[in-house]
């Protein structure tokens, strides 16, 4: 089951039973399209974990991807401040609109950097509950030098793609030297804002002859 987070305020359904959700994509952040449900499309949202609307062309509940096979998988579920608008963070399967197109705006659903923080979320989501089968809990509990240690792997081998290696392979070492940088920031109690504040303060500052 899929709980919600509330803003402070129940949900509050339209006079015709409905509440618009705004669906955005889990990783990316891009909006990806507008639905409406009833109090019934939004439990079955919550239990199977599948975005479902109630069409109001088809008068029915419309899980969305039904017949296409692009479901969309549910993260989380927000109720805005005023309690009559759904955000629902999701995983899409494929293209969101009918016509093909990634969202219902006709624009490209592109990864940004926007999701590093993210992912600076998930890993400490992922320390908070400890699993031992994470790979980031297992990591944390070798200790900082083992951390930074992994860094330094992960510098060398970003920086040897960078001369001789493919651009894929580029910009897979650099992920992982993003992703082991982010869990040093963590274990220190330091984070990506700490490291914004020094870029933004160097970039305001006057420069050198």
């Amino acid at each position: 089951m899929i709980d919600l987070i509330e803003s402070g305020t129940a949900i509050r359904f339209g006079a015709d039973g409905l509440i618009p959700a705004i669906i955005q994509d889990f990783g990316t952040r891009n909006v990806l399209m507008l639905g409406y449900m009833n109090q019934e499309s939004l439990d079955l949202t919550r239990s199977t974990g599948l975005v479902t609307f109630f069409s109001r062309s088809k008068n029915r509940l419309w899980k969305k991807g039904e017949t296409s096979g692009n479901v969309l998988h549910v993260k989380e579920i927000r109720v805005d401040c005023d309690g009559d608008t759904l955000l629902i963070k999701a995983q899409p399967s494929g293209p969101t609109c009918h016509t093909g197109s990634d969202t219902c705006w006709n624009l490209e659903n592109k990864a940004s950097s926007l999701f590093l923080q993210e992912l600076e979320s998930i890993i400490a989501s992922r320390i908070e509950e400890g699993d031992h089968a994470s790979y980031t809990v297992r990591l944390l509990k070798e200790g900082v030098k083992k951390i930074s240690q992994k860094v330094g792997e992960e510098g060398v081998e970003t920086a040897l793609e960078g001369v001789s290696g493919t651009d894929e392979k580029l910009v897979e070492e650099a992920s992982d030297l993003v992703y082991h940088l982010l869990v040093l920031l963590k274990a220190r109690n330091l984070s990506l804002d700490d490291v914004g504040r020094v870029l933004v303060s160097r970039h305001g500052a006057p420069r050198r002859s």
